[in-house]
């Protein structure tokens, strides 16, 4: 195994646990759903794109959501809160890598986190309202969720809670960049370099 490669993967396991120690300090946002909750845990896999691509960015989620599942176990074994964060995370941080890899500057960055903010807001209202909203009926034996209600929590509950999540990272991800800027160029240099 050559040096870069193991310099990668030493590197994405120390983002993945960083993510997983930042998704334990998860909390409520005020006004919103009490069981949406915010946490830092995508910073990590956003120095991952940037620093290593998007390979590396899905492993930080990947591990810092099978080390949260098995930290906090689940009441009926099947992780349907680190899958949905999962597909957060997906949503987030895709959009960033490609816009910021087409644009190598701080507004293109910038462009990044709103495509990214704008991907999670809706898609994760879409995979809620067809997908995760059921599991956690099903596996969780919750009261479905239906009319009012269901238009309710996605509209004025995930919806908004996503756009919100994605201002914060976005704020706290570009502080994070203006500081790590020559870092990251370095490390993006030196491990992405062919």
């Amino acid at each position: 195994m050559n040096s870069k490669k193991l310099r990668k993967m030493v590197l994405v396991a120390m983002l993945g646990s960083i993510a997983t120690v930042l998704m334990q300090f998860n909390f409520p946002l005020p006004a919103l759903p009490a069981f949406l909750k915010f946490d830092f845990g995508e910073v990590p896999a956003v120095i991952a794109i940037m620093t290593m691509g998007p390979i590396a960015g899905i492993a930080v989620e990947l591990i810092k959501n099978i080390l949260h599942w098995f930290l906090s176990g689940s009441p009926t074994g099947v992780p349907v809160g680190e899958i949905a964060n999962f597909a957060t995370g997906l949503l987030f941080i895709l959009p960033i890598y490609y816009i910021f890899t087409k644009f190598k500057s701080t507004k293109g960055l910038l462009g990044g986190f709103i495509a990214g903010t704008v991907s999670m807001a809706i898609g994760m209202s879409l995979l809620n309202y067809f997908i995760f909203l059921p599991m956690y009926t099903y596996f969780l034996n919750m009261t479905p969720v239906t009319g009012d209600a269901l238009y309710k929590m996605i509209v004025l509950g995930i919806l908004p809670f996503n756009i919100l999540k994605g201002v914060i990272l976005t704020i706290v991800s570009i502080m994070l960049y203006s500081r790590m800027k020559n870092w990251i160029s370095q490390q993006r240099a030196k491990l992405l370099a062919e």
